[in-house]
């Protein structure tokens, strides 16, 4: 059993990782820790997990934790996910690992300094919707593949949420920008060689509230916006000559929607409908790196070589957008 310990009684590991960790095979939620032992103690009582710790340094610190997950501000992901791999823990820390590609080389030195797994938590990475249309485009089910479309937006105007606090690393790319640049490159296995981006900020809280980027990749083009600030959506389009793809959840399958992929011919008929109903993407993520510390093989893991490109990405955007004009990836 992979013996796993939180950092931080964040929102996403009470509602979503630790639920499915303890439902994951070969995995143990050992230990959560916080700033203070309170509310580590309440977080463990609730989820009937052994160990408690009154900080993250007691908890890297224990010969019974293996591996940690850090749902912590995306400002301190890279401190964090050093000292873990520095203390001989295994690591998979929230998305997105960095705010600057750059800055993951030094998570990279340390993962290969102390030979232990480092993995940033793209879940979809895991989702079997995205195996499908990945053999949907590279088997020519739609044709050729000219466009992809793609959506995520939510409201948030609390300022009291890390997306809307700059010093943590809040705003839109950084928290839902990532999910179309990454599922394109999943699902076409291709990288952008171009960005051309129009990014907002908010004058209050001077975070990134609406982005739309146009990002050239070789043979198609990825077109989305992002943003905290529009009513809820995601979706996510493949665009052929031949037919198209369309997700409609391609994202937060169960809170957006169903997870349903659907294929349309090129006389917009509905050619099939595959839906995963009983998928949870946290569970097969947490289970799929229990298997990759059991075997040593990280294969199958999101790997930090495959972070450094997506951010170059969102980097790009920025760029862009600071210019007014079209930059190289």
């Amino acid at each position: 059993m992979l013996r796993v310990g939180i950092l931080s009684t964040a929102k996403i590991g009470r509602e979503q990782l630790i639920p499915a960790g303890l439902a994951a095979e070969g995995v143990c939620i050992q230990g959560i820790a916080s700033r203070s032992l309170a509310p580590a103690q309440a977080l463990a009582e609730h989820f009937q997990i052994p160990q408690s710790f009154a900080s993250y340094d007691e908890l890297l610190a224990s010969d019974n934790i293996d591996a940690v997950y850090i749902p912590l501000p995306t400002s301190q992901h890279i401190e964090w996910a050093i000292r873990a791999a520095d203390a001989g823990k295994h690591v998979l820390v929230e998305k997105p690992l960095a705010l600057k590609a750059d800055d993951i080389q030094t998570v990279i030195d340390a993962r290969d300094r102390n030979g232990v797994i480092i993995t940033e938590a793209f879940m979809v990475h895991y989702h079997p919707q995205w195996a499908f249309v990945r053999e949907q485009l590279a088997t020519g089910r739609i044709g050729r593949l000219r466009n992809v479309q793609g959506v995520f937006s939510y409201y948030n105007r609390d300022p009291d949420n890390m997306r809307n606090q700059a010093e943590l690393g809040g705003g839109g790319l950084p928290d839902i920008g990532v999910y179309p640049t990454v599922t394109t490159r999943i699902a076409t296995g291709k990288e952008p060689h171009s960005v051309s981006a129009n990014v907002e900020f908010d004058p209050v809280f001077n975070t990134d509230i609406y982005a739309n980027v146009h990002a050239a990749f070789e043979g198609f083009d990825l077109n989305f916006y992002v943003s905290t600030t529009m009513a809820a959506k995601q979706a996510m389009r493949f665009h052929g000559d031949e037919g198209y793809i369309e997700l409609s959840a391609p994202f937060n399958a169960g809170l957006y929607d169903i997870s349903r992929v659907s294929v349309f011919n090129q006389s917009h008929t509905l050619e099939q409908e595959i839906t995963f109903p009983n998928v949870n993407q946290y569970r097969l993520q947490w289970e799929a790196l229990a298997q990759a510390v059991s075997t040593g093989d990280a294969s199958k893991l999101f790997s930090l070589e495959n972070s450094v490109r997506n951010q170059r990405l969102i980097d790009a955007a920025y760029r862009s957008s600071e210019l007014g004009e079209r930059v190289e990836v």
